[in-house]
């Protein structure tokens, strides 16, 4: 009964064009649709449920990881529909899982918007290039279309390492091997020292999750690489900070040198509810020019915000500069771009100063 029912929610979640899917004890299935949650008219999940669900697609050896610790992620196909990024966890003693939709066509850096500067970025011979935001925010959907992109251009070796692989990639002018910690390989920082003997151009590191990790792909960074790397801030700054603030006091200096060298770009990005359906996304864009550099170097971050205001000839752009340009042109609702802002209060004062000065900019309405 089990394996009826996970088929037919899949069905309904693809169909729907759901994100994700919440199966839990106490409740119908759960979709959430555009950011909203909304329940299937189908009968109350009891405990027999959703543990017979969980067992219909859960791999043995992420079963017993299950068993042993409470929960378990892993990446699973609906056959040729679509793929699914699933957490099983424990609650009240009870399974629940969350599956979330994975779309199987993979967009280009134009239908995503992503700032034209990142075509140069990535085509570089090296460096570490970071693409950040909050879960959800379409971190993982950037990445796949930039390797892509280079995947279409040129012929290098792209490694990805991800927990688990989300988007498959098929070898065009590029070969690409993914790996996926757990299945592949038993570490993000153990895969990327491995693909140092692998003779990569490109590698992407799922998530920069700790101190191992993060010195392992600067110094992949630094040797001749391009490194991608994922991190949940929200500003180029706070990015920056965040990396530093991974290392203990007595390395900060050595790892702002490395970092100065090191990293040439950071996105920044936020996805907002569209007027009229939908979801957009919303960046920050940072360039590490020579200036920029120096500020890191130098230990001077908090200068870097007015750097980038003042960067657009090079392609930069604040988070909240790109967030009142979508309210300006009508896609997002003031709520929605403040709700995303980095810096809630200016920009609100921003917005308002612009409704008051849409009568005064208007020469024909002051006669």
């Amino acid at each position: 009964m089990g394996t009826i029912l996970i088929d037919k929610l899949l069905a309904a979640q693809v169909k729907q064009n759901a994100s994700d899917l919440h199966i839990t004890v106490g409740q119908p299935p759960v979709l959430r649709l555009h950011g909203r949650m909304q329940k299937l008219k189908t009968k109350v999940l009891e405990a027999s449920d959703t543990m017979g669900l969980m067992k219909s697609i859960t791999p043995d050896r992420c079963q017993q990881e299950f068993q042993e610790t409470g929960s378990t992620d892993f990446g699973f196909a609906f056959g040729d529909q679509a793929r699914f990024r699933v957490s099983v966890f424990r609650q009240r003693g009870n399974v629940a899982l969350v599956l979330r939709q994975i779309p199987v066509d993979l967009m280009s850096m134009e239908q995503l918007s992503v700032p034209t500067i990142f075509k140069d970025l990535i085509m570089r011979p090296r460096g570490l290039i970071l693409v950040t935001g909050p879960t959800g925010s379409g971190k993982s959907t950037s990445l796949a279309a930039m390797v892509d992109y280079i995947n279409d251009t040129v012929d290098h070796h792209i490694i990805t390492i991800e927990d688990p692989i989300e988007f498959y990639h098929n070898h065009k002018k590029s070969t690409i091997n993914q790996r996926e910690v757990g299945t592949d390989v038993t570490s993000f920082a153990e895969a990327i020292r491995r693909a140092l003997r692998q003779d990569p151009d490109v590698i992407l590191v799922g998530e920069m999750r700790d101190l191992e990790t993060i010195e392992a792909a600067i110094t992949a960074a630094e040797t001749g690489h391009v490194v991608f790397g994922t991190l949940h801030t929200s500003s180029a700054a706070g990015t920056i900070n965040r990396v530093i603030d991974v290392f203990p006091t007595n390395q900060q200096d050595q790892i702002r040198t490395q970092l100065a060298t090191s990293i040439i770009g950071i996105l920044a990005q936020q996805l907002c509810p569209r007027i009229g359906g939908g979801r957009i996304a919303a960046f920050e864009t940072l360039v590490v020019t020579p200036g920029i550099a120096n500020l890191i170097r130098e230990n001077k971050i908090f200068r870097i915000t007015s750097a980038i205001q003042t960067g657009s000839k090079h392609g930069m752009q604040l988070l909240d500069d790109h967030l009142f340009s979508h309210w300006k042109d009508e896609l997002v609702t003031k709520e929605d771009v403040l709700a995303k802002a980095n810096t809630p209060d200016e920009l609100a004062k921003r917005i308002a100063a612009a409704e008051r000065g849409a009568f005064e900019e208007d020469p024909d309405a002051m006669e």
